[in-house]
């Protein structure tokens, strides 16, 4: 006899970008979805998206929020997504984050030496941007 156990999580994903307009429209992608991971039974609901609307603002979050994935945007003021990632990951080397951007072919590979664990490129399709959290998010029971 199998048992099918069921793994439901909650996940608070952060969303850093300069441009209002990009971080509502990933919002609005993001809220209240529920992204399969790891097998069949297994999902992550992604319970709020929080938003930071530059580097500086998104570490700042990040130590006050937990988020279980950070998408990242690498050009914007005040500090860029690249030393973002990199003080990230020094405060956390489990950290999630995923680099979303228009230039992914010149600083894709900054972000990643940076510890981004994936660029996605701009503009994003909601699929690839479910599919692509649902490889990386580490959410909490």
């Amino acid at each position: 006899m199998r048992i099918a156990v069921l793994m439901s999580m909650n996940a608070i994903i952060l969303v850093a970008d300069d441009d209002e307009f990009v971080r509502e429209v990933l919002r609005t992608m993001l809220a209240d979805s529920d992204v399969q991971v790891g097998g069949d039974s297994d999902h992550v609901h992604i319970t709020e998206v929080i938003e930071a609307e530059d580097g500086r603002r998104a570490v700042e979050m990040f130590l006050d929020r937990h988020p279980d994935l950070v998408l990242m945007d690498v050009v914007m003021p005040r500090m860029d997504g690249i030393e973002a990632t990199r003080e990230i990951i020094g405060l956390d080397p489990k950290a999630v984050v995923l680099a979303i951007t228009a230039f992914s072919s010149t600083k894709g590979e900054e972000i990643l030496k940076a510890g981004a664990r994936e660029v996605i490129s701009k503009p994003v399709k909601r699929a690839t941007l479910l599919s692509t959290v649902a490889e990386h998010v580490r959410g909490t029971g």
